[in-house]
């Protein structure tokens, strides 16, 4: 007759010591924390999340022309595709003086991208695009997007990209630009200035 196996136990713990076990020593052992009764008669202070001057509830007051675009490397991609003039198409779209803006991330991007998108690079070294120099470390450009227009509420965001848009439609009063139908479209565009209606 031979041993019986022992089958181990799955998910168990070994036993520990709680802190405020006798057998710990006095300095070692967790302290019992007393709870301080609350005066009702002391004001309670709660620190609101401070939001930027130039909002006016979901309404931005400093969007106005010339209309300053952050460009992202996806949209000038489609923006060949679909044969546009990336600053004519964004003037037929506005009805203003446009200025396409490139952040060094995007600039980044576009020449990783290598041989395929050399246009796209062309385009973006455009005199025309006005270079935002970036001080933050790593080159992606989603999150550089998001923090530089957190940040600065006076840009709209050009992107075809479907996650970034979604991060930037939580952003209250930074409007989208984005291409349908062979043309360049905007959303959430304050009414004031004079956005196209679809």
């Amino acid at each position: 007759m031979g041993k019986q196996k022992k089958q181990k136990k799955y998910a168990t713990m070994k036993r520990m010591i709680s802190l405020k076990d006798q057998r710990i020593k006095e300095q070692d052992r967790a302290k019992t924390q007393k709870k301080k009764k609350e005066d009702p008669s002391v004001i309670k202070e709660q620190e609101v999340a401070k939001y930027p001057s130039c909002m006016f509830f979901q309404y931005n007051t400093q969007l106005g022309p010339p209309y300053y675009i952050l460009v992202d490397t996806n949209f000038i991609n489609f923006s060949i595709k679909a044969k546009l003039d990336v600053v004519q198409s964004m003037m037929d779209c506005l009805y203003a003086k446009c200025v396409p803006c490139i952040t060094d991330c995007v600039m980044a991007e576009l020449e990783k991208l290598g041989m395929k998108f050399r246009v796209a690079l062309r385009i973006a070294k455009d005199p025309r695009f006005d270079r935002l120099p970036c001080s933050h470390k790593g080159t992606y450009a989603d999150d550089c997007l998001v923090q530089r227009v957190t940040q600065h509420k006076c840009y709209i965001v050009a992107t075809v990209d479907r996650d970034l848009k979604r991060r930037i439609r939580k952003i209250p009063g930074v409007p989208i630009m984005y291409i349908s139908n062979h043309r360049y479209n905007i959303e959430r565009m304050p009414d004031d200035y004079g956005a196209p209606r679809m």
